[in-house]
């Protein structure tokens, strides 16, 4: 029968108190939307939310197009995916090569390796492609890896983030702001 939760494993365990966290803060704040989201004492103006549309380039140079894009993967669960692509980023700008070793096994662990806590959607090739270039670590031994996520992102995350109800709200206010701005001047 069931041995309750002291039979699964720590990682499973670890991950189940994430998302509950998640979800607390989640269930605490109904109104979530992406027009809550600010950087500092800043928002997007209307431009940086359109420009944002022209490309998933655009969209992640932004700062505050990173954090809406971080915000909407969180609301789907997979915020791993852009967690991992700049962890990887993180890594190719390590100047120590003593350095490579432990931060490639630290990422791989994280994302990649059985029974990781954030594992990233990558085919198995790519895995064991990975795996091996931790023989012997370079700034480039995740590239493949983070090509994979970065397309799995930009084919399928971003136009769905262009698609959703929040990004749509944050849109139309800030024309709602720059509506009134103008009719005040």
């Amino acid at each position: 029968m069931c041995n309750g939760l002291a039979s699964l494993p720590t990682t499973c365990l670890k991950r189940a108190k994430d998302l509950k966290a998640r979800l607390a803060s989640f269930l605490q704040k109904p109104d979530w939307s992406l027009a809550s989201w600010k950087i500092g004492k800043t928002r997007p103006s209307l431009e940086e939310c359109t420009r944002w549309k022209e490309s998933f380039e655009k969209l992640l140079s932004n700062k505050h197009g990173l954090m809406a894009f971080t915000a909407f993967l969180m609301s789907e669960f997979s915020e791993e995916n852009i967690a991992f692509y700049f962890a990887c980023e993180d890594f190719r700008s390590t100047k120590s090569a003593a350095k490579l070793p432990a931060k490639a096994q630290r990422i791989y662990d994280e994302f990649i390796g059985a029974d990781a806590p954030r594992e990233v959607n990558i085919d198995h090739e790519t895995r064991d492609i990975t795996r091996a270039n931790l023989n012997n670590p370079s700034e480039s031994c995740f590239d493949m890896a983070q090509h994979r996520i970065y397309l799995l992102m930009a084919k399928d995350c971003y136009p769905r983030f262009l698609r959703s109800p929040a990004y749509k709200d944050m849109l139309s206010q800030r024309r709602a702001k720059c509506t009134s701005t103008a009719k005040k001047v």
